[in-house]
This record gives structure tokens, sequence and C-alpha cells, in this order.
């Protein structure tokens, strides 16, 4: 890392607090910086510039931290910059969480059914297992009473 870096990752224009570096972020996050740029590019992050490096400030931390968050939840990244969004916003949040809320639910119904097909599969796999046991344990049986 050049100096100039390594002031960008701790200087702080106009009291905004600490900046981070793309490079500090991926490995704080286990993702890479490529992940990053993409997130740019989807208008989840919008980092400032110290010369010709990226930097962050808390506020990108705390919008890639919730963009992680979300996607492990499996929502879409479409879905994860509403939600991002809706807290950045100083507008009546009220349509926004109702909007917030419709989402959640078709989300928890789509794991719901994916929650009852994996059950399913599930008991599918015990009867196959249980019935191989079976069709084993009489073979052997089988293969132990004939002459050597």
């Amino acid at each position: 890392m050049s100096p100039d870096t390594d002031a960008t990752a701790s200087a702080s224009p106009a009291g905004e607090g600490r900046l981070y570096t793309i490079t500090e972020l991926a490995a704080e996050f286990d993702i890479t910086p490529r992940a990053i740029r993409f997130y740019e590019d989807m208008g989840l992050l919008e980092p400032g510039r110290a010369g010709r490096n990226r930097v962050y400030t808390q506020r990108d931390r705390t919008r890639l931290k919730l963009t992680l968050r979300g996607k492990r939840l499996g929502l879409s990244l479409q879905e994860v910059k509403q939600l991002i969004d809706m807290y950045d916003s100083a507008s009546d949040t009220a349509p926004q969480l109702k909007a917030f809320l419709e989402v959640l639910g078709q989300h928890r119904r789509q794991l719901e059914q994916q929650f009852d097909d994996l059950q399913i599969t599930l008991a599918e796999i015990a009867q196959h297992e249980e019935r191989c046991q079976l069709l084993l344990a009489e073979a052997q049986a089988q293969a132990g009473r004939k002459p050597v």
C-alpha cells in the first residue's frame, strides 16, 4: 500500500468518521474487491475518491454489511437495495415499511415451500435407505445359507 493509501484509510473529511479502502472492506467481509465494485455498479455503495483510490465511509461499510446479510437471507440485490435505501429516506416510511413487509412475506412463503419440499424429499430418501438396507440384509442372509 502506498503512503497515500494509508493516509486515506484513516483520514476523515469534515468529521465523517473513519474511511476504508476497498482492500480493507474486502478483507473484513471476506469478499473480493471485484464483488465490492459490482455492488457499486448496482448502486448499493457510493465510494468517494482520494486521488485514484476509492474510499468508503462508515455508511458504505454498513450498506455492504446489510447487502451481504440480505444475500444470505436469499433476497435479490434489487430487494436489498430497496431495503437499504429505505433507511436513507427522510420521508414518511410507512409505505416503505409496508412494501418491506410484503417482500419479507413473499420470501417467507418461498422458504416455507422449500422447507416442505425438503421434508418430503428427506422422507423419500429415508424410505429408499430403509428398502436398500432390507434388501441388503436379505441378500446377506441368502449368501450365508449357500454352501461354500
